[in-house]
């Protein structure tokens, strides 16, 4: 079974509570929900699993990173870290593991400081303003690129 990695950085903890017209009322939990759902309902619970995983700090993130070496693919949500975190995008480079960036809103239409991610020249995509179903078009893309291997 290959497994996938959700990894959430700083303040998504907060997600469902924190600036709910801009990041809705779902939290973390309904976002695994919805993947593992997307699993079953595709018939892909036997080939992938989903395991999550959030932190406030940095150094935790790249101890996840570095800590499952036989993950296949790493969706990614830098959250605070998104223009900073080049620690982090060094794990993920690292890593050398299929990776996807993601973001609830829309970074590009946002503050000029949020619109500058490190990420998108070293993963596969960059899915941006989708709300939470980004995760789970990032869950579709990985399962879909497995297929082409």
């Amino acid at each position: 079974m290959k497994k996938i990695l959700v990894i959430n950085g700083p303040n998504l903890n907060l997600l469902g509570s924190r600036d709910p017209e801009i990041y809705g009322t779902k939290n973390l939990g309904d976002v695994e929900k919805m993947l593992n759902e997307y699993l079953l309902q595709n018939n892909l619970d036997k080939k992938f699993e989903v395991e999550f995983f959030q932190s406030n700090h940095e150094g935790d993130l790249i101890d996840y990173i570095q800590s499952n070496k036989n993950a296949y693919a790493i969706i990614v949500n830098p959250g605070g870290l998104t223009t900073v975190g080049f620690p982090l995008l060094d794990a993920l480079i690292d890593s050398e593991k299929l990776s996807i960036e993601v973001h609830i809103s829309d970074i590009h239409k946002r503050e000029e400081f949020r619109r500058n991610s490190i990420f998108p020249n070293y993963c596969i995509s960059q899915i941006s303003g989708m709300g939470i179903d980004g995760y789970v078009k990032a869950l579709s893309d990985v399962c879909n690129h497995s297929n082409e291997e």
